[in-house]
């Protein structure tokens, strides 16, 4: 195990991977309508491209956990971001909704492996009392993009096209596939020939501590990820912001991730990664209570937005780093569950959502979202432990799960 110094320049290469990943996640909406006018097909039939993206970037969330633990976690990585770089060049000389959903499916696939096993690898490389540190500084530099993918995609679009995002992603992703690369040479990188696929999948998801973790991951992406799906439209409504506007303004959400992600660790250390992580929840349940209250004043927005993304940060990074010594000879595997539950949850969150906004107003929404935070504190304050104990160990074969057998 290396300090957090020791590794910073690799934790930066997958801090960039991951903010070119997550800007691409988002990319699309903003530049829809662009996209059909080019293809002669109507905005209600492109948005199939989101759909198309995002179905493979969660099924393959589980896929590469194992292969990183079998494989080789670099290896993984290095593979899929030459495949990202790829299809995200194809993307932008698609002629055809047909031809652009394979090609974004295929970018989907690919993008899927950066976050789950950037924080395996981490988790493999970084001692265990800076790990969340180290964690919240890739996480605060990866979901930087996120806040900034419309601004982005919105601001080449103006000044090129629609293509133009997606040969610049491709690019700035050729670009960082190189850094990753050049970093991490020397860097220890075993697999494990042996490890099994489904085996850890299931241990994971029948011991108590672990399901009441991952269940919080699952919540967390519902009420924060689908939150933060509606900023955009509620920016727009509120005060008729264009896109370019909108992601200025959402640059607070990644700018105090960045903040967040650099402070977790140290505020886990005080206070212990349990109350790290309810006071993030508690940060987010704020946010979302300013829009309830203050929704007319864009400064109290702004301030939501960015205790949205302080308070993400600092209760997704605790569960990370619980979530690393789920199964230490298995992380891949571990952290492919937090990556499918999050996207899931969000998923889910953007859906019901999306169904309660037909009916009721943004005030509203934000406004049960907050409540439902502030429960889902609740939950966290009695149902995540801060350590595992010594009793958690697997009941199916450990050299072939690849489970630990520390607490």
């Amino acid at each position: 195990m290396k300090t957090r110094a020791e590794v910073a320049p690799l934790i930066l290469s997958l801090g960039l991977a991951g903010f070119v990943v997550m800007a691409d996640n988002w990319v699309v909406s903003p530049i829809v309508p662009a996209i059909a006018r080019d293809i002669g097909a109507s905005a209600v039939r492109t948005a199939v491209l989101i759909t198309a993206y995002m179905l493979p970037f969660a099924i393959f969330q589980l896929l590469y956990g194992p292969l990183a633990d079998r494989y080789g976690k670099l290896r993984v990585l290095r593979f899929t971001l030459v495949g990202f770089t790829a299809a995200a060049g194809l993307t932008a000389l698609g002629t055809s909704l047909t031809d652009l959903s394979i090609y974004r499916a295929l970018t989907g696939a690919f993008a899927a492996a950066t976050m789950p096993v950037s924080m395996a690898l981490i988790g493999d490389t970084v001692r265990m009392e800076e790990r969340q540190a180290a964690i919240g500084s890739f996480l605060g530099i990866s979901f930087l993009g996120q806040g900034l993918s419309m601004g982005i995609g919105g601001a080449i679009a103006y000044l090129l096209n629609w293509r133009g995002v997606f040969i610049a992603y491709a690019a700035i992703s050729a670009v960082i596939t190189f850094l990753l690369i050049l970093r991490s040479r020397g860097l220890a990188d075993p697999g494990s020939p042996h490890a099994e696929v489904l085996a850890p999948y299931r241990w994971l998801l029948t011991q108590g501590r672990s399901l009441r973790t991952y269940l919080v991951v699952f919540a967390e992406g519902t009420l924060i990820g689908g939150g933060f799906s509606y900023l955009g439209a509620f920016l727009s409504h509120q005060f008729g912001l264009d896109n370019l506007a909108i992601g200025a303004t959402m640059t607070a959400f990644g700018l105090a991730a960045i903040i967040g992600g650099r402070k977790s660790g140290a505020v886990a250390g005080r206070i212990g990664r349990r109350r790290t992580l309810v006071g993030g929840l508690l940060l987010a349940a704020i946010g979302d209570g300013l829009i309830f209250l203050f929704g007319g004043t864009f400064a109290a927005v702004v301030l939501s937005i960015a205790l949205l993304g302080a308070g993400f940060m600092f209760a997704h990074s605790t569960l990370l780093t619980l979530a690393t010594e789920f199964a230490a000879r298995a992380r891949g595997t571990a952290m492919s569950l937090v990556a499918f539950f999050l996207m899931g949850g969000g998923a889910i969150g953007t859906a019901l959502g999306g169904r309660f906004l037909e009916a009721a107003s943004y005030g509203a929404f934000f406004g049960l979202w907050a409540a439902l935070l502030l429960g889902l504190a609740a939950f966290a304050l009695v149902g995540v432990s801060d350590t595992l104990p010594a009793t958690m160990q697997p009941t199916v074969r450990p050299e072939a799960a690849g489970m630990s057998h520390r607490p």
